[in-house]
């Protein structure tokens, strides 16, 4: 497992920097969290790399650039109440864990989220609360939510989401835009929702229904 010195880390930071990843504290979460834990044995070759990976169940590692990106866009702190969809490896709610108060994380497959629990469980991130279900309907019990990260792709924008979101709150998701997927930055103000497009990205899917016992 890399550490926050190992040259290939360092090495990611910088190409971070150079991609236009301006925020010290992500650049710094990034840096003290090991990526190699996260990918699949067969890649780890690749894993300090700034590419995608293939993971279980047919889904993906994000980007290195892509996780950054969208963590800078969501402006997290360490108040902030952050709902994310779609575990995954973990490696993005182990970002957000060293910026955020507490992160609420959603995975549909279950296999998925025993293994990024147990990579929480070694980096001791104790503010992270993981959920099997279905993500596109959010965590209604626990809501509002200052913060709001998809790393699934919604077909539309996500309002039941948005419901959930506090005013002043912000969210992070990709979306479909016919043959394109944008990712999008929405602002709650009062009953009003601003949007941003952060430019184009390639996302799996975001899946509604049933979590699966894959």
């Amino acid at each position: 497992m890399a550490e926050p010195h190992d040259p290939r880390t360092i090495q990611l930071v910088m190409a971070l920097r150079k991609a236009g990843i301006t925020d010290k504290a992500v650049l710094g979460a990034i840096e003290r969290t090991p990526r190699d834990l996260f990918v699949a044995p067969g890649f780890l070759d690749q894993a300090w790399e700034n590419r995608p990976l293939p993971i279980d169940c047919g889904q993906t590692i994000s980007q290195p650039y892509v996780v950054a990106l969208m963590t800078q866009a969501l402006k997290v702190d360490d108040r902030c109440k952050v709902l994310e969809i779609g575990t995954g490896s973990g490696y993005q709610a182990a970002i957000l864990a060293r910026l955020a108060r507490r992160v609420y994380t959603i995975e549909r497959y279950r296999t998925l989220l025993k293994a990024a629990e147990a990579r929480f469980e070694t980096l001791r991130l104790t503010n992270i609360v993981t959920r099997i279900g279905d993500g596109s309907k959010g965590w209604p019990e626990q809501a509002p939510f200052d913060r709001i990260m998809v790393t699934a792709a919604a077909p539309e924008r996500p309002e039941a989401l948005l419901e959930q979101l506090k005013d002043g709150g912000l969210c992070v998701a990709p979306v479909q835009n016919g043959p394109v997927q944008t990712l999008m930055r929405y602002e709650r103000r009062g009953d009003e929702i601003a949007e941003t497009a952060l430019g184009d990205v390639r996302f799996v899917p975001l899946v509604p229904g049933p979590a699966r016992a894959l």
